[in-house]
Order: C-alpha cells, then structure tokens, then sequence
C-alpha cells in the first residue's frame, strides 16, 4: 500500500482536533464519542489520551481544562476518598459498587445506568499524562495537586486488587496493564517536589511493588499475560512499554509480548483486542493500531509504525471520523449482529481513536497540526 499523501494527514489531523475540541465540554470533560449513546460520557482513562495528544498537539488550555475536570472528580469525593483508605486500613472488605466509578457525566456526576464501573487504570492514567504535559510545557503542577494526590493515594492502596480491564471485562482478575497504568502514575507522583515526603514516599514503593508483580508474573512464560496468572494476550499490554515505562521497549519480556501480539491480534493492518473478542464481532481497533505503532516507532521500526498510520487514514469515513473499530477481519462474525441490534453501529467517531492517530501522526512527524488551524464551527458543540 502507499503511503498516504501529507495533505491527507493533514486534512485529518486538522479535523481530528477539530472534532476534540467539539467534544470538550465546559467543565474540561472530553465525551468520549458525541453520536454513540453509551459512550456520551467521560471515561479518566480515555480523556488522559487523548489529553495527551492535545498537549503534544500544543493545545496546552485543552489539556489542562481536562486535568481540571479530573481533580474536582476526585476532590468532590473526598470523603468517598478517605472512608475508602480507612476501611482498607482496617482490612474491610470492600464491595466494587462501593468504589469510585470509571466514566462520569460531563459535568462529573454520576450515572445511575447499568455499567461495569470499577476500573482502575484512567485514576493512574490521568496523572500520568498530567505529569508528561507539565513537563513538555514547564506547567505547574499545583492547580491539580489536591485531586491528584487523592488519586494517587487511592490507587496506592487499592492498585493490586481486581478490577475491570481496560474493556470493563473480567473484574475477578488483576490486568497487567492497569498495573502498569497505576505504576506510571505513582512513579509520576512520587517524583513531585510538591508533594509531602510521606505522600511521595508511599507512591513510590506501591510503584515499585506493582512492577514487581508483573515482572514475576511474567517470568513464568518469558512474557506479560493479560492477567496476572493467565496466558493469553491483550493489545493493552503494549502501554508496559508504550507508554508507561514499566518496561522497556527492547527488555526481552516486552519483545517476547510484542512478537506474541503481532501474531495473534495482528492481520494485514490494525489491531484485535485480544483472541477471544466477540465485541462487535471482535474488529480490529484504530487506536490500538496507533497504540501498536507508537510502540513499533519506539522500538526503531519506523516503516511498520508507518504503515499503521496509513491503515488508520484509509479507514477515515468520508468526513473523516474514525470508528472505534471496523470489520476487514472480525473474530467472532456471528456476534456482530446481537451488538449492532443492542446499540446501533460501531461507535463513530471515537475520539480516543482521534487522539491516536494525533499522537501516532506527531510522533512521526509525519502531522503537524497547528492549534488553530481548523474552524470548527460547523462541528456540534458539546454541553454538559
């Protein structure tokens, strides 16, 4: 296949922003797909990405208006927070549906709609990706610091338990790359001068203690596993690496992931989730093949990485939305049908997948978008 032409990268990059900044609402909150009803919330894990992107993209008041967003969630439950760390303390055993929840209305309330709510990871995540923008930009730390201390301390203390994954599936068990989430986020904590000693002190042995577990769980098979104690292989596991760090790019246990992965999950272009996916007939994801070239590029594999971009740009709508996943080779055909009848089609467009392809296209440099280069009036605003 050719390479896509730099006027459609740019075309889509350009729209890609504009459909991000559409997407953000007053409070700072990123919706994480404004046409596909489930998804009219905002998840802290994929507001972190694409917060991210936002930032390597120049867009430093976008990011931070979500870093914002992200503390007063955890600051307005600041007694949740406390009587949580109190009865752990304690050695209570606590339900998940007691337990902060994984996406939030705009304005950072709750829904009391049926959803898979404990997850773990986006309350890493989110200082992650706060700690790396205010690097890149020398921002300050101190006008999230309430709500990401709180963040940091609850997943200090509940980072290792079961929770559900990245795709609010299998809550029995603990998922490498939530703990590889959580890690990043306290090893960014424990390194803020900000912070009292005692409270960065804390972060940083729960961080060490996580890579831990998932370095001695994957010895075991001379790779990571998508759970601890499992065999399989989930395209998630490329963040150990790519972006968190808790392991290299060239450690043999990531190489041996890798090689895993792109046999199992990868075709002729993009990603699966992971072997035994029946989502939507199990499609192949456009963020995970951002996510899979951002990793490739890091590892020195600037062609493969590439050759992701341009399978993501041919799989642009018309207007240039991307979906959250699409159908050149499903898994499980025969499921297909009971996802699109249960909710329509394929959520599209995704901004996390937007945000992806940002990060993806900029680390390339094979993007450049300016911040504000497109008019984005004619885009549907969102409001809380």
């Amino acid at each position: 296949m050719s390479e896509t032409s730099p006027e459609r990268l740019r075309a889509l990059a350009d729209h890609s922003l504009a459909l991000i900044r559409a997407g953000q609402a007053a409070s700072g909150a990123y919706v994480a797909s404004p046409t596909f009803a489930v998804y009219r919330y905002c998840w802290l894990r994929d507001g972190a990405f694409i917060a991210d992107a936002m930032s390597r993209a120049g867009e430093i008041d976008s990011a931070e208006a979500f870093f914002g967003w992200c503390a007063r969630v955890l600051v307005d439950r600041r007694g949740q927070v406390d009587a949580l760390l109190i009865r752990h303390a304690v050695g209570e055993s606590i339900p998940m549906s007691e337990m902060l929840h994984t996406r939030y209305t705009l304005d950072g309330g709750e829904s009391d709609a049926d959803w898979e709510n404990y997850q773990l990871d986006g309350y890493g995540t989110w200082l992650w990706a706060l700690d790396e923008h205010c690097r890149r930009h020398d921002r300050s730390i101190e006008p999230f610091l309430d709500g990401a201390a709180l963040s940091a301390a609850y997943i200090a203390a509940f980072g290792t338990q079961p929770s559900y994954d990245w795709w609010e599936e299998h809550p029995i068990e603990r998922h490498t790359s939530t703990l590889a989430a959580v890690h990043a986020g306290l090893r960014a904590v424990a390194s803020w001068p900000e912070l009292a000693p005692d409270r960065r002190a804390s972060a940083a042995e729960a961080a060490l203690d996580m890579a831990a577990l998932v370095r001695v769980d994957a010895a075991r098979l001379g790779r990571l596993s998508k759970w601890l104690g499992g065999s399989t292989v989930d395209a998630s596991l490329l963040a150990v690496a790519t972006p968190f760090d808790l392991l290299a790019v060239d450690d043999p246990l990531m190489v041996a992931t890798t090689h895993q992965i792109e046999t199992d999950l990868v075709h002729a272009g993009g990603v699966h989730r992971y072997p035994q996916d029946t989502f939507y007939g199990g499609g192949e994801w456009l963020l995970l093949a951002a996510l899979l070239g951002w990793h490739q590029l890091r590892s020195g594999r600037t062609a493969e990485a590439r050759a992701q971009l341009d399978w993501i740009a041919r799989h642009a709508t018309a207007a240039g939305d991307l979906p959250e996943q699409v159908d050149d080779h499903l898994l499980a055909p025969e499921a297909a049908a009971t996802w699109i009848e249960r909710w329509g089609p394929v959520a599209t467009p995704l901004l996390w997948s937007h945000a992806m392809f940002l990060t993806l296209g900029l680390e390339l440099g094979a993007v450049h978008p300016s911040v504000s280069a497109t008019d984005h009036r004619s885009l549907p605003a969102v409001h809380t």
